[in-house]
């Protein structure tokens, strides 16, 4: 693309952002839309956040998206949020306003997104998730919104899991969500199979050989398995869970339609469902790659 008075520039705010893939979701996006925009990772300091949203807005910047570790610290600089996101208490996505930007949260409108293409039903199901993390709750809040008959979250601090439980029960109106000991999974019916999502960063690159639970007895227990990290593209997770008849599927597609509706919220584009698989093949093949 020719880069002019007019390119607009949107950008990642996090630390690290060295090994990003999300410039590739967006200037695919620019570049088959024909849209006079960049797209570039800034890395920021611990402590900064607030002038690097500051400085975003002075400069012009069109929009955002915010990764690890401030999809939190960044909340209070921002000059609106969704309720969403405030419900989910986590921001990921921040498009430019009057005097500031708002605050959005597309991790879980992508995670359904994916969960729907992939055709994973959630309405009516018995759900496990892994881990007691911000990404957790989110996921929790996702299944009670999308009418998931039970949600048990299996953590290594129970206390931990129960606090998160609660608060997920109060904002859904329901008693919901229960919280379990990570080694308490064989307390679970043995007939019963679930939907488990792995919501932590055990299994991530280069750690690629770890699993949060290695016992067989679990993975008897799951028919659908998604876990959220993308790099590997196929983790440990979801090779025991296919090796115990289950579907198994990975973080890509969430990345990839995260991305996207981060997209759709800056420009006002639609992407249809061909763009998107071009990417995600772009995406495999760069993570393939390195």
């Amino acid at each position: 693309m020719n880069i002019d008075g007019y390119t607009r520039t949107c950008g990642l705010l996090g630390n690290p952002v060295e090994h990003t893939l999300s410039p590739v979701i967006h200037n695919t996006l620019s570049e088959k839309l024909g849209q006079n925009l960049v797209y570039v990772p800034f890395r920021v300091p611990s402590g900064h956040v607030g002038e690097a949203v500051r400085g975003a807005f002075s400069l012009n910047l069109l929009g955002l998206n915010v990764t690890v570790p401030y999809k939190s610290e960044v909340i209070p600089f921002l000059k609106e949020i969704d309720p969403l996101a405030k419900q989910i208490g986590a921001v990921n996505t921040l498009v430019r306003v009057e005097e500031g930007y708002k605050g959005y949260n597309t991790d879980m409108p992508g995670l359904y997104r994916a969960m729907c293409e992939d055709e994973v039903k959630i309405a009516g199901e018995k759900v496990l998730i892994l881990g007691a993390g911000g990404v957790a709750r989110a996921v929790a809040m996702l299944l009670a919104q999308k009418e998931a008959a039970e949600i048990l979250m299996l953590n290594r601090s129970v206390e931990k899991a129960e606090l998160m439980a609660e608060e997920v029960n109060g904002i859904a109106g329901k008693r919901l969500v229960r919280a379990m000991p990570l080694e308490a999974f064989d307390r679970l019916p043995k007939g019963e199979k679930y939907l488990a999502v792995q919501a932590t960063n055990v299994g991530m690159f280069p750690h690629t050989e770890d699993v949060i639970i290695r016992e067989d007895a679990f993975y008897e227990r799951i028919h659908t398995g998604y876990d959220l990290i993308f790099n590997p593209a196929d983790t440990r997770f979801m090779q025991m869970v296919r090796i115990h008849g289950g579907r198994a599927f990975g973080g890509m597609k969430m990345l990839l339609y995260q991305g996207i509706i981060a997209y759709e919220l800056w420009t006002g584009e639609t992407v249809d469902k061909e763009l998107a698989e071009e990417i995600y093949d772009r995406l495999t093949s760069r993570l393939a790659a390195e």
